[in-house]
């Protein structure tokens, strides 16, 4: 078995929403469905692909919008993110108006994460890492075996999630980065909630923000 994953760029914020699948069972979720459920759903039937959850990084729009009709429609359990953003899925339906996106709903995750939970996806296992900082519940899923990490908007290619949100703390976003996320090794590949995929050791040796030049 092995973990495939697609990324679909949803909302006007160009989000990446992650469909990952277990290539032995052909069961799989959907990361941060922020919008667009009908085509999530389609890439998953192109697949061949059985969702059986949805996993959620954070509480932001671009990420969480599509949630709540998405596990209504097709009766989905919700993981994710940690109780912290539980303010921010509650804001959801200003946000959407105030940002001019389609209606949307806020919701109650059937389960929330906490820091070294394992969240199963088909046979897969997936590591959990508390990583406030952009957001105080932000979570991201760690695939051991395959060298990837889905990680919201704690970090990016050549940057970091924006701390300037209500309870975003930069200083806690530099820690989430360097000492949960770095650790897990230079070789492991990560998709940013936006923009193109990159790797820790990368980050670690050209971010401008979290590089290791910067901390000596």
């Amino acid at each position: 078995m092995s973990l495939q994953c697609e990324i679909i760029p949803v909302t006007p914020f160009a989000q990446n929403c992650s469909l990952i699948w277990d290539t032995e069972t052909l069961r799989g979720a959907l990361i941060d469905a922020g919008g667009e459920i009908e085509r999530l759903q389609a890439r998953a039937a192109h697949h061949g692909v059985t969702l059986e959850k949805l996993l959620v990084t954070h509480g932001h729009l671009d990420h969480a919008s599509g949630v709540a009709d998405l596990a209504e429609q097709l009766k989905l359990p919700i993981e994710g993110p940690q109780e912290g953003d539980r303010f921010w899925i509650e804001g959801l339906p200003d946000a959407a108006a105030r940002y001019g996106f389609p209606p949307a709903r806020s919701f109650e995750p059937t389960r929330w994460l906490q820091h070294g939970d394992r969240v199963r996806v088909g046979n897969l296992e997936l590591e959990v890492l508390h990583c406030p900082g952009h957001t105080p519940g932000h979570v991201v899923f760690h695939h051991a075996p395959s060298q990837l990490a889905f990680v919201g908007d704690v970090i990016f290619a050549g940057s970091i999630g924006r701390t300037d949100f209500p309870r975003g703390d930069h200083q806690q976003l530099l820690d989430s980065i360097r000492q949960r996320l770095f650790p897990l090794g230079d070789a492991v590949r990560f998709v940013p909630g936006h923009g193109p995929v990159s790797s820790f050791g990368e980050e670690r040796r050209s971010n401008p923000f979290v590089a290791d030049a910067r901390f000596g």
